[in-house]
């Protein structure tokens, strides 16, 4: 099962967004699916990308991409802040770049260990990101 970048991609972006409001990312995984299918683009089921979503969240926050974002950055005991390999992962990922997708099929081929913290960070080490 390979990663929904697009989806991890919205939840980071979110992220950088949260402040003061409750991190939320079924509803991301809405809206993204929106914007897809206003796009003529393939959704699938919006109930396991939802499902995904909030699984995600764990990833994310599991592997030290995100953590809790402090009261005094609005933090509200629901949201978060990206930590320095969240913001790497970002900018791996983010985009519609050539080197964007190069760094997707990288990590697709990693399979789900490509969200593995050692695993993540060799990777984006290859790959030259900051």
């Amino acid at each position: 099962m390979a990663y929904n970048w697009d989806l991890i991609e919205r939840l980071l972006l979110k992220v950088q967004e949260s402040a003061g409001k409750n991190f939320a990312p079924r509803a991301y995984a809405e809206e993204l699916a929106q914007e897809h299918s206003a796009a003529g683009l393939p959704v699938g089921n919006l109930d396991a990308m939802k499902q995904d979503a909030a699984d995600y969240e764990a990833v994310l926050f599991n592997g030290g991409f995100i953590e809790p974002r402090p009261e005094e950055r609005g933090g509200t005991g629901e949201n978060f802040v990206l930590t320095e390999r969240g913001l790497r992962l970002l900018r791996l990922i983010g985009g519609t770049t050539e080197s964007s997708a190069e760094a997707r099929r990288r990590l697709d081929e990693k399979d789900t260990a490509a969200l593995v913290p050692e695993i993540f960070d060799d990777l984006a080490n290859g790959m030259g990101a900051v």
